[in-house]
């Protein structure tokens, strides 16, 4: 255990210590305000506060963990070493940066606080972010800067038994359409050959007749291939069901076909299974309480994961209705346009309400990158896109991190804006899977 010494224990200060001591680090810890205790303490200390009290391993800390509410913050991005960092600390800290309170910022997505233009769905967007801005979105900054300071922590305090954590990897696939044709109803059915019919797409004419006649497979029905993968690499693997009633964005088929029930059901056997809240749940809590006891129905369970469809949540009303519904884990947190690590992390952190100044149950499981997003926004093939999986892999590996991905069982299609990615996600498994 490693006592800390500060002039004030806020609520702040205690989650982003236990964050990166006790979360990133695996070391105990234990706070005081007493000079005495701290002076009496014979094992591993610290003091985190304005001035050193002695010759101790301190570190100067800024004001943002002893202040309340959501202010302008002045950041000037500067180096450590190679890694890009602010709030320095002085020629007396123990280390040039105050990486509590950096960390405290980008963890809690301060910045989605302040005033910010969102784009067409509502989204706070990659290019507003210091970390898009800096350059540093996709390094995971934070468990870099927990391991830097850690090596500093060793050769202070050689004696301290240090434990290491191991690099875990998540598969969380989105179910927006479970099937291209099946099970979609005959007015969708007759829509969809009309549309197919006054575009000219002759091919989808086709393959949309096979498939409602039984003659060929549906192309989205890829959902044994997921789960023949999962079984052969041991791989973790999340579904998140999209069961909203239709909307233009909501677009999967209806709760009440007794075949996508089946399907959910199925996958329960196999997985875990998740809620994707439809578009309009983002500040909508009837809504989502709605779809949430819906998922449970078909279930027969409790139903304790979420991801928001379009990543579609504002911050912190969303994580708010979540946390009243008693959703325990949220995959929300990641960027539609960009990989990378939009809480500059890649290890599950409990989200920090700014409103209240509480550390809430409701823990965050950050994603690095989508399939939609090297598709349809970086527009990569198929292999450059397996490189810059490997390249954010790399990242979170250095810091024996959690690593997680979003595929919808759409890309394992092959088919229409898919072709040419059906074996994408199976090398991607082969490539991330401890």
């Amino acid at each position: 255990m490693i006592l800390v010494y500060t002039h004030k224990i806020t609520p702040r200060l205690r989650y982003i210590f236990k964050h990166i001591f006790t979360r990133t680090l695996l070391i105990p810890i234990n706070f005081t305000t007493k000079i005495e205790d701290f002076v009496a303490h014979s094992g591993a200390k610290m003091s985190y506060t304005k001035v050193p009290l002695g010759s101790e391993f301190f570190i100067k800390s800024n004001d943002l963990l002893f202040e309340q509410g959501v202010n302008d913050v002045d950041i000037s991005i500067q180096k450590w070493e190679e890694i890009p960092c602010f709030f320095p600390s002085g020629a007396k800290s123990a280390i040039p940066f105050d990486i509590f309170a950096a960390s405290f910022y980008l963890i809690t997505r301060y910045e989605e606080y302040l005033p910010h233009v969102k784009d067409k769905h509502g989204r706070y967007t990659a290019d507003q972010s210091l970390a898009f801005n800096e350059g540093f979105l996709e390094k995971p900054v934070i468990d870099i800067w927990a391991y830097k300071f850690l090596s500093i922590l060793k050769e202070k305090f050689p004696e301290h038994p240090y434990k290491k954590r191991e690099y875990n990897y998540i598969s969380t696939i989105d179910v927006d359409n479970a099937y291209a044709y099946k099970h979609k109803g005959f007015v969708r059915t007759i829509g969809g050959f009309l549309n197919d019919f006054y575009k000219l797409k002759i091919f989808n004419i086709w393959d949309r007749f096979a498939v409602r006649a039984g003659f060929k497979k549906d192309p989205f029905d890829t959902f044994e291939k997921i789960i023949n993968l999962k079984k052969e690499l041991e791989v973790r693997t999340i579904f998140f069901f999209l069961i909203g009633d239709y909307t233009t964005f909501d677009t999967n088929i209806s709760a009440a076909k007794n075949k996508f029930r089946l399907l959910i059901k199925d996958m329960v056997d196999y997985a875990r299974v998740g809620l994707h809240p439809s578009y309009f749940t983002m500040n909508n809590a009837q809504l989502l309480k709605k779809e949430k006891k819906r998922l449970e129905s078909i279930t027969n369970m409790p139903i304790k994961r979420s991801r928001q469809h379009f990543l579609k949540f504002d911050l912190p009303e969303t994580y708010q209705i979540l946390i009243d519904l008693e959703i325990e884990e949220d995959y929300s947190m990641g960027y539609a346009s960009h990989v990378g690590f939009r809480a500059s992390t890649c290890t599950p952190f409990y989200f920090y309400d700014l409103d209240f100044e509480i550390q809430t149950p409701l823990k965050v499981f950050p994603f690095a990158v989508m399939d939609t997003t090297l598709n349809d926004y970086m527009k990569l093939t198929p292999k450059q896109s397996l490189g810059r999986i490997r390249d954010l892999k790399n990242e979170v590996k250095r810091v024996n991190g959690t690593f997680i991905t979003l595929f919808h069982n759409e890309s394992l299609s092959n088919y229409l804006r898919w072709k040419g990615w059906g074996r994408l996600y199976g090398s991607m498994l082969k490539i991330v899977n401890k």
